[in-house]
């Protein structure tokens, strides 16, 4: 004899406190753990008349241990927050930044078309290689070639400018 499958808010509201501790060891920490169970319920909600009315809890926690395996796999641990952002260096001219701006502007312009674009694409607009060949309609290897001869010709047209001219994460292309 099948058991009927008890309201979606009579759930939450019995087993809700039980699956937001379930949460919070799974995250370690509260806010996260409620992001997770909140996240957990919406995925729950539109499939609720069709999981099984005698162990909805069960099913509930695969759910939230799925999704938190699924941010763990997301999460990208390469940048930590600070408390403070740290304070800009004091600069003699407040103008500075749209002198450099311009004469970056002016130096990327007198490259050849094909370079221009790649490096817009790429440090402008922060494409990856791959999405760059896309809309150039070209390979990965062009991209990459075209990008160390513009980055070469920008290096000698702005001297003293070397760190303006690092790759994405700070590399040299």
């Amino acid at each position: 004899m099948r058991h009927a499958t008890p309201d979606f808010t009579e759930f939450v509201a019995a087993c809700g406190p039980k699956l937001l501790r379930t949460a919070w060891l799974l995250t370690g920490d509260p806010h996260q753990a409620e992001d997770l169970l909140q996240t957990a319920l919406a995925k729950v909600w539109p499939r609720w008349d069709r999981i099984a009315p005698d162990r909805p809890e069960a099913y509930l926690r695969k759910v939230l241990v799925t999704c938190h395996v699924s941010w763990w796999r997301r999460r990208w641990t390469g940048e930590l927050p600070h408390g403070e952002l740290p304070e800009p260096p004091p600069s003699a001219d407040p103008y500075e930044g749209v002198v450099l701006g311009q004469v970056v502007a002016e130096a990327v312009r007198t490259l050849a078309p094909r370079q221009r674009a790649v490096v817009v694409l790429r440090f402008f607009e922060d494409l990856s290689v791959e999405e760059t060949a896309e809309v150039l309609r070209c390979s990965t290897g062009t991209v990459k070639s075209q990008t160390h001869r513009a980055l070469a010709l920008l290096r000698e047209r702005l001297p003293g400018r070397e760190l303006l001219l690092d790759g994405p994460g700070g590399r040299r292309e």
